[in-house]
């Protein structure tokens, strides 16, 4: 559930209670105009003890749970950080890499590519999924990206 939907809930629940933005403003101790934007999409942020007392106020509950994660996060790795490059890293490059930590000289710029642009949900997936089929504990593998990314001078602020 994202922001926009959880809006969309507040907005129904706010009508079948038969409040006015207003109302629900003061009972919540947000603005109205807190209230308007959250509702219609707009709203850039809001804090996170805010929404939750105003869900609690609605009763809205708010469900967690793990995102469907296929198990191919090692190939679409491997084709991501590939993409610029002419030759392609193999998926059994990648692993061996993240596993022993040692970058053979023509992965290089892929390995670069994956500590500096690859999406950090992916990465989070690929260290997953690496660690699971190989039975290695996960830190090992962060332990090598963030040598890599502090080696390398990564800019990306999460390595830092």
């Amino acid at each position: 559930m994202n922001i926009i939907e959880i809006g969309l809930k507040v907005a129904q629940r706010r009508i079948e209670l038969g409040l006015s933005q207003e109302r629900l403003a003061k009972l919540s101790e947000l603005s109205r105009s807190t209230i308007h934007h959250l509702e219609h999409g707009s709203l850039n942020e809001i804090g996170a003890a805010k929404l939750f007392k105003l869900l609690e106020l609605l009763n809205i509950k708010l469900k967690t749970e793990d995102q469907f994660v296929k198990k191919h996060a090692v190939e679409m790795a491997t084709q991501s950080v590939s993409v610029s490059y002419k030759r392609k890293i193999s998926s059994e490059n990648l692993v061996r890499s993240l596993i022993t930590g040692e970058i053979q000289p023509n992965s290089l710029p892929h390995i670069a590519t994956l500590v500096d642009e690859l999406p950090l949900s992916l990465i989070v997936l690929l260290v997953k999924e690496i660690a699971e089929s190989n039975k290695i504990p996960p830190k090992k593998i962060w332990s090598h990206i963030y040598n890599w990314a502090n080696t390398f001078k990564s800019p990306r602020l999460a390595w830092q």
